[in-house]
């Protein structure tokens, strides 16, 4: 039988994952809103001058490492990684400290 414990575990995962889910879509969402109204106000202000694209490239780019890393695409910064460097550093102290003693 499972204990409270583990479903508590699950149960914070789950919602932090939900959470994680819940930012990407509102920076995606910010994201085309914005450069909609940028390129609205390009277009109708300085059009004879295209500058809505370097916005819409840079904050892109970010939008899509987000997104990579909301999604586990990214194998360096996944969760698994992180609990893997934790555990790393944690051992590293570990045995220096016990060198000392």
């Amino acid at each position: 039988m499972e204990t409270k414990n583990q479903y508590d575990d699950r149960y914070l995962k789950a919602k932090n994952r939900v959470h994680d889910i819940k930012g990407f879509y509102s920076n995606l969402t910010s994201f085309i809103i914005v450069n909609l109204i940028f390129l609205f106000i390009n277009l109708n202000y300085s059009p004879d001058h295209l500058w809505f694209y370097w916005p819409l490239m840079w904050w892109g780019l970010g939008v899509i490492f987000h997104g990579l890393k909301v999604y586990n695409c990214f194998p360096i910064f996944n969760k698994e990684w992180e609990k893997q460097k934790v555990k790393e550093y944690m051992d590293k102290e570990k045995s220096k400290n016990e060198k000392w003693q």
